[in-house]
């Protein structure tokens, strides 16, 4: 037996031309703009990231060489065989 998702009717003002660009963006995936719309906002509202990738995050915020430019690779390199 299916699990039927409850839908309900309703609007938003969004702007002209962010419409448009999801009405393109939709087409481009043989998608209705309901069904693109709808599609996104679950993404946006139901992904959380594994376990690796929160790891990842904080290693990469609290990073003493977050803020590190590099002029050559060689530079890079040598940083990177300091750890």
């Amino acid at each position: 037996m299916k699990n039927i998702v409850q839908r309900k009717q309703t609007s938003f003002r969004l702007r002209t031309d962010l419409i448009e660009g999801l009405k393109k963006a939709a087409e481009r995936e043989n998608r209705t703009l309901n069904n693109y719309v709808e599609y996104i906002l679950l993404k946006v509202v139901y992904s959380e990231p594994n376990d690796t990738t929160v790891a990842a995050i904080e290693e990469a915020t609290n990073s003493d060489n977050k803020n590190t430019i590099y002029d050559t690779a060689d530079e890079l390199l040598s940083d990177l065989d300091k750890e």
